[in-house]
């Protein structure tokens, strides 16, 4: 296979080099390398950051519904280029095609939000203590952001950061997974295409030590938004705190998927296979890890298990439930947990092992796989898995949930299934998490807040809030006698 050239994209200009090290992108379903990109120079990243600054105070002047209409031109190319965008984050991520028009869909669906927020930036005005006075806070940009990405959603997270970003006014320079760099390469075309003054949006490729180092700790840089891991997350705040920056960081978590005794199980059951399979078990929100009532343990477990063998797993081109992991080295944690989990004396009920046939001797595969028998202070419990592996914990009802929930620092989401109206309601009081799904399997609604408590995060994305987290206020005391 032809492996194709990307390129940057910095100031409206496309960065070509002749010379240099390269980023080579594997297709994760047979690990055939089918692109490539130059990694940014710091002399780049540098240029786009400057041309980003450039660019801010014009943008910033522009009227938002002005700001706005070029957002919903960007959304209206995603739609033309719908199924080029989805088989291009198959290729690349190795989602099935089915989830992979999904986050085409949720880009879209975060342009268009963002743009239809241009005429609800809301400011204040409040009473003075003095006569002929007026005290009005105003909410203005930040100015030049950094947008970092992970790879799980290529697509989708680019739209979740430009957009509000754009539409409130500041300008961004996106720096993409090094392992999915394709998708936001093509989406710069978009950019290009539309007409987006030059500046307001560049892309640099590199890692996080180098590149994205650079883009944190530069006094250019007013805001970061990451997705991505605790422990980049940790790195960031240092590197921001030099020029004390703002961040909006959504890192690890590790949702726990809590079955009471009084729960219908079936729902639960659908619920559970739904929630951790999902892009092969590579979502931050997915359910991790199953804390059952010993009540109902071996029907729910018994129940999930026939319905987890259903999972088609194949091709992501074709019409199947689950396609690879994204990497081998994630591929190898993931094989490395399950190994310690089974020595600490979990078992294995389902999967554990590379699928059998020809098609899966090359690329990221790994079976659905299920443990039982697990412990809460054990390997799988302990450890973000980012892949198709569910361990199984049982409990003696909801304060013992309660208690495994709350100690934890990957405080990002939780599930709970129970009819009791009572432990609902405490559970919203009580659970310390940025996101209860009850009696609900995952999902993500625009108009939500997308956040993390404790080390899963500061501030958050989506929906007014999230928009909120690109603006900062002005306060003015004005006398006018």
């Amino acid at each position: 296979m032809a492996v194709k050239e990307y390129n940057c994209y910095i100031n409206g200009e496309w960065i070509k080099k002749s010379s240099g090290d390269k980023i080579e992108v594997e297709n994760p379903a047979n690990g055939e390398v089918f692109a490539s990109l130059y990694i940014s120079s710091i002399e780049e990243t540098q240029y786009a950051l400057e041309s980003a600054e450039k660019a801010q105070f014009s943008w910033q002047m522009l009227p938002a519904q002005e700001r706005a209409k070029y957002l919903y031109a960007i959304a209206d190319k995603l739609r033309e280029e719908k199924e080029h965008f989805a088989k291009l984050l198959v290729m690349e991520q190795g989602k099935t095609l089915v989830e992979a028009r999904y986050e085409v869909d949720d880009t879209i669906r975060y342009m268009t939000y963002s743009a239809e927020a241009a005429r609800r930036i809301q400011s204040a005005i409040f009473p003075s203590d003095l006569p002929n006075e007026q005290l009005s806070i105003h909410k203005v940009p930040y100015g030049v952001t950094v947008g970092l990405m992970a790879f799980n959603y290529p697509l989708a997270l680019i739209g979740r950061k430009i957009g509000p970003a754009l539409v409130t006014g500041n300008t961004m320079v996106i720096k993409p997974s090094e392992l999915t760099p394709v998708t936001a390469s093509e989406f710069c075309r978009i950019i290009d295409e539309v007409g987006l003054p030059k500046g307001v949006i560049s892309m640099v490729v590199g890692y996080g030590h180098d590149v994205g180092a650079y883009l944190v700790e530069s006094p250019i840089t007013k805001l970061i938004s990451m997705t991505g891991s605790t422990r980049a997350g940790q790195a960031i705040f240092k590197g921001a705190s030099q020029n004390i920056a703002g961040l909006v960081l959504e890192l690890g978590g590790k949702a726990p998927f809590i079955v009471l005794d009084d729960a219908e199980i079936d729902k639960a059951v659908e619920a559970a296979a739904v929630s951790r399979y999902a892009n092969c078990g590579q979502v931050c929100i997915c359910n991790e890890m199953v804390f059952v009532d010993h009540k109902i343990a071996d029907e729910f477990t018994e129940k999930l298990l026939k319905r987890v063998q259903k999972i088609r797993v194949g091709d992501p081109m074709t019409d199947v439930d689950m396609g690879p992991s994204l990497s081998p080295k994630g591929l190898e944690h993931i094989a490395h947990v399950v190994k310690e989990n089974i020595a600490q004396g979990a078992e294995l009920l389902l999967g554990g092992k590379r699928p059998e046939g020809k098609m899966f001797e090359k690329g990221n595969w790994y079976e659905p796989t299920i443990l039982t028998n697990v412990k809460p202070d054990q390997a799988s419990i302990q450890s973000e898995m980012f892949g198709p592996v569910l361990p199984i914990v049982k409990i003696k009802g909801y304060e013992e949930a309660k208690e495994l929930l709350n100690k934890r620092d990957d405080s990002l989401s939780a599930y709970l299934y129970t009819q009791n109206h009572k432990l609902i309601m405490r559970s919203i009081q009580e659970f310390q998490i940025g996101t209860i799904f009850i009696n609900k399997p995952i999902v993500g609604y625009i108009q939500g807040y997308h956040s993390g408590h404790k080390k899963a995060g500061t501030g958050g994305e989506d929906g007014v809030y999230g928009i909120e987290q690109y603006l900062q206020k002005r306060t003015i005391y004005m006398n006018y006698e």
